[in-house]
C-alpha cells in the first residue's frame, strides 16, 4: 500500500514536516495543474488541497489507492465530496484554522471603510489633507447584521463585542446559538434594521450571486456590505450600482468574482477599475484567513481530523 501523499497548493513546512514524520512520502506540488494531477493521483493515499484544483468524479475514479483528502481551510465546493465518500475518501476541511483570521480581517475592513482610512491615506500620499470630507462613522451604537453563522460568522461576532454593537445573525440551517452578545433573527429582521451586513456563507448553487440588486434593495437604510467569504456571492455589477446609487453606503470586498486578473475580460476590467475608483470601497486580495498563524493552524486541524498526529 502507497504511503504518498499530494499537496496541491501552498502550505506551511509545518504540514510537510509532520506527515513525513509520521511516515509520508511527500510529494509538494504547489503549482500542479488539475490535468497533472489527475495523471499522477493513482499512485496516492491522501491528497492536500485548498481553491486551486477540482476535485471531481474523474479525478476521483482514478485515485484507486486515495482514502483522504484534507482541506486547508473553509469551503468544500470543489471537492465532488458525496462522490468521494461514496467510493470511501475521507474528506475533511478546518474552517476552525482560519476563522480568526477572517473575523479579524472583516473587522479591519469595516473600521478601515467606515473611518475613511484607506480613502485619506490614499489622499495625503497625492498631497491631499482633507479633514470634514473623511469625517468618519463610529461603529458603536449599531446594528451589525451576520448572515451564515458558522466557524468564520461566530469569529466575527466575537471580534465585535469590545464595540458596543448590536448583532443579529441568520442562519439557515442552524438554530439555539443566540448568547448574550448574538440575536437569532430573521432575513426580514436584518432587512429592517441593520446598519451592517457581513455575509459568511459556502459557496453553493443556493447562494451564488445572493448579494445582488434585490438584496441590497430589501434593506431599509443603505448599508456596509462585506464579504469575505467567497467572491460569486457577490454580484459586482449589482454591488457597484448599489454604491453609485447609495444603496448601500460602502463595501468591503475580499473576494472576487474572478480572482485570476490575467484572464479578464473588457467588462471584468472595467467593473474593477471602477470599484478601484469607488472611495466608498476598501479591495483586498482574498486575503482574509491567509494569516501567518492560520497557515499552521489550518494543517495541524486537518491531519487531527484524520487522525494522524
Amino acid at each position: 500500500m502507497s504511503r504518498k501523499v499530494l499537496i496541491t497548493a501552498k502550505a506551511h513546512n509545518y504540514l510537510k514536516d509532520r506527515l513525513e514524520e509520521k511516515g509520508f512520502e511527500v510529494t509538494y506540488q504547489p503549482s500542479i495543474s488539475y490535468e497533472e494531477a489527475v495523471a499522477i493521483i493513482p499512485e496516492y493515499v491522501g491528497m492536500i488541497v485548498t481553491t486551486r484544483i477540482r476535485v471531481d468524479k474523474d479525478m476521483l475514479d482514478r485515485a484507486g489507492q486515495l482514502q483522504w483528502i484534507g482541506r486547508l481551510g473553509s469551503g468544500m465546493e470543489l471537492i465532488d465530496v458525496p462522490y468521494a465518500e461514496s467510493k470511501g475518501v475521507r474528506c475533511v476541511s478546518s474552517p476552525e484554522g482560519n476563522c480568526d483570521a477572517v473575523g479579524e480581517q472583516a473587522l479591519g475592513m469595516l473600521l478601515c471603510l467606515m473611518n475613511n482610512v484607506l480613502k485619506s491615506n490614499l489622499e495625503l500620499r497625492k498631497g491631499i489633507w482633507e479633514r470634514d470630507g473623511n469625517r468618519g462613522f463610529e461603529l458603536n451604537g449599531r446594528t451589525v447584521g451576520i448572515i451564515g453563522f458558522g466557524n468564520t460568522g461566530g469569529a466575527f461576532a466575537r471580534k465585535l463585542r469590545g464595540f458596543d454593537v448590536n448583532i443579529l445573525a441568520y442562519d439557515k440551517y442552524k438554530t439555539g446559538f443566540g448568547n448574550e452578545y448574538v440575536k437569532e433573527a430573521t432575513m426580514a429582521q436584518l432587512f429592517a434594521e441593520a446598519d451592517v451586513v457581513s455575509i459568511h456563507l459556502p459557496l453553493t448553487a443556493e447562494t451564488q450571486y445572493i448579494a445582488n440588486t434585490s438584496f441590497f434593495n430589501s434593506f431599509h437604510k443603505p448599508v456596509w456590505f462585506i464579504n469575505a467569504a467567497r467572491g460569486k456571492l457577490t454580484d459586482t455589477a449589482d454591488v457597484i450600482t448599489a454604491l453609485e446609487r447609495g444603496t448601500i453606503s460602502g463595501a468591503c470586498l475580499d473576494v472576487l468574482e474572478n480572482e485570476k486578473l490575467g484572464t479578464y475580460s473588457a467588462v471584468e476590467k472595467e467593473q474593477l477599475e471602477r470599484l478601484l475608483q469607488l472611495p466608498n470601497v476598501v479591495l483586498t486580495p482574498h486575503i482574509a484567513g491567509y494569516s501567518h498563524e492560520a497557515s499552521i493552524k489550518m494543517p495541524r486541524i486537518v491531519l487531527e481530523k484524520l487522525n494522524i498526529l
